[in-house]
């Protein structure tokens, strides 16, 4: 069946609804948003999405830590990190704490998909 049901985690209001957008138009299912990663981490334990979509520059928490966190919980979880052009080291650093692909802004949809179903199986 793949991924259906996905957390969207930014701290930006704008780039949380880009991202619900493409995914719902494409059939997926966006069961919680979070704006940072504290928020994130919590979310994931209460409705145990197929996906997450990561963030890494945040207020509370940044990504990265969330991502640690969240693969402590499950370390089955399935994290897109999602980064601005320039943060290379970042997102390795993402990559070795468990993050399975990553999503350049701004958001191409068709990579957007692209990721979710390399993840998702």
């Amino acid at each position: 069946m793949g991924a259906k049901r996905i957390l969207i985690t930014d701290d930006t209001a704008f780039m949380r609804v880009t991202l619900r957008r493409v995914l719902e138009s494409n059939g997926f299912e966006v069961v919680g948003e979070a704006e940072d990663g504290m928020d994130a981490v919590q979310k994931y334990v209460e409705l145990k999405p197929d996906v997450v979509t990561m963030d890494i520059t945040m207020p509370k928490m940044d990504g990265i830590t969330a991502i640690r966190k969240i693969m402590e919980i499950d370390p089955q979880a399935r994290i897109i990190v999602c980064s601005a052009m320039g943060q290379k080291p970042m997102v390795i650093e993402a990559l070795n704490a468990g993050a399975k692909d990553f999503l350049v802004k701004p958001f191409q949809p068709q990579r957007v998909l692209e990721a979710i179903q390399k993840v998702g199986g």
